[in-house]
């Protein structure tokens, strides 16, 4: 029964691998693999003696920061305070509403985060000019910028980010609850004596997954939102390798950011997996 699921894995995740070789030559598509030109590692010491290079690396690492440390501490706190209504009406009001911008496609979400924005009629700069304070031309600014694409990540994906660590509050034996409530623990005492600790190998396992991507901080936020003004700190290395690889043709440099960002992705993933290791926490394998 694994056999087809092993054969699409083969052939779309392996087979694909033979394409590495471009970063190691001049590849011009209209020559044969036999004709192309083998330059070593030329690319990859043009990749980090580029200034773009290092400056959208700096950018990617620095989003995708923002929004691991923002998810975590923002999806944890919401699955404790849901957990803790009893209101089952009102739960799954707040349940569905944090749930609803996830599935809004990024080109209809950049939209009402550029509207809410807008120096003239947003949201945020209206209630600036009540409030006696300039108007601010946030995506002009690229000092911004991250702090913007960490909010926008967080309102997209808050709700649904919740759902795993819900689901972990659910294998909790409930006699742990009712003994503490006997014992005279209040709710927030509960919480962190009885909730936070039954989730910790949920949250180690998601750290440990969620480091290999570290060099993920998306594609469709930072190209929908960026704009001349913010280059500097919008660029990250999906919008590199578009812009300089793909764009112009040169699929070698492309290639080889690319594979940059997959032994990196590794470096980060087995890391994480042997410090838990080696502290005694959970582990992918």
């Amino acid at each position: 029964m694994s056999m087809p699921f092993v054969i699409w894995l083969f052939i779309f995740k392996y087979v694909p691998l033979w394409g590495w070789t471009m970063a190691f030559q001049d590849f011009k598509p209209a020559k044969s693999f036999s004709e192309q030109e083998w330059v070593g590692l030329e690319h990859f010491k043009f990749l980090f003696l580029d200034d773009s290079f290092l400056r959208v690396l700096r950018n990617t690492i620095a989003m995708s920061s923002i929004n691991l440390v923002l998810g975590f501490v923002t999806a944890i706190a919401l699955a404790l305070l849901l957990n803790e209504l009893r209101n089952v009406r009102f739960k799954k009001t707040v349940q569905t509403i944090s749930y609803m911008p996830h599935f809004l496609s990024w080109v209809v979400a950049a939209s009402i985060v550029s509207y809410t924005l807008s120096l003239d009629n947003g949201i945020i700069n209206i209630v600036l000019t009540k409030l006696g304070f300039e108007p601010v031309l946030w995506l002009g600014v690229g000092e911004y910028f991250w702090g913007i694409i960490g909010a926008s990540e967080i309102w997209k994906n808050l709700g649904w980010n919740t759902i795993i660590y819900l689901a972990a509050i659910t294998m909790i034996d409930q006699e742990q609850y009712e003994a503490a409530e006997i014992d005279g623990a209040s709710r927030l005492q509960r919480m962190l004596y009885i909730t936070l600790p039954a989730l910790k190998p949920t949250i180690i396992i998601l750290l440990i997954m969620n480091l290999g991507h570290i060099l993920e901080s998306g594609f469709e936020p930072q190209y929908l939102l960026g704009n001349p003004m913010n280059l500097d700190y919008s660029e990250v290395l999906e919008i590199f390798v578009l812009k300089y690889g793909i764009s112009m043709g040169n699929f070698s440099l492309a290639t080889a950011a690319g594979i940059f960002k997959t032994v990196v992705s590794f470096i980060f993933l087995f890391g994480a997996n042997s410090l838990a290791k080696r502290f005694g926490q959970e582990r992918l394998f």
